[in-house]
């Protein structure tokens, strides 16, 4: 087992690439991990952030079944897009890799490696000033431009609302 995958296991913080930019991210499945990123990122408590899954069958954690119309939504929309279902956003990464790290650790939440307010860090530099070492580990991509993910609401009927291109 990595060490990544270790820290996350365990309730660390990381700073790594995800499918689209940088990221801050922890279990989604552990509250104390979960609020510490919240208070790194002083981001409000209601504001929800991106979950990352490895496959459909992971929304069962959260207690979210899908309706045979949202399973298709979901594969039908081009990647990167991230989906809200109650009040649950989430999405299923493109990358191989990544799905099956995330199929290791479980559902990571992912928000987007800045403090409220400010650009996301587009390298580990910036990331690391903006947090510092109360991140566990940083996890060096390079240079990211990439932009945030599509994100979409997504009804029981299959029909879905975009909220952000």
């Amino acid at each position: 087992m990595s060490n990544l995958t270790e820290i996350l296991k365990n309730g660390g913080v990381v700073v790594m690439p995800t499918d689209t930019i940088y990221g801050i991210v922890g279990s989604a499945l552990n509250p104390k991990t979960v609020e510490k990123i919240y208070k790194i990122k002083k981001r409000l408590p209601e504001k929800p952030c991106i979950n990352l899954i490895g496959s459909l069958n992971e929304l069962d954690k959260f207690s979210i079944k899908l309706s045979e119309e949202q399973k298709k939504a979901v594969e039908n929309f081009t990647q990167p897009t991230s989906f809200i279902i109650d009040s649950l956003s989430f999405r299923l990464p493109e990358s191989a890799e990544l799905r099956s790290l995330l199929l290791e650790t479980g559902p990571l939440i992912a928000p987007s490696a800045n403090p409220e307010g400010l650009p996301p860090a587009k390298n580990i530099e910036e990331a690391k000033n903006y947090f510092g070492d109360s991140v566990d580990l940083y996890i060096n991509g390079g240079e990211i431009e990439n932009k945030a993910s599509k994100l979409v609401k997504l009804h029981k009927d299959g029909s879905a609302v975009i909220l952000r291109e």
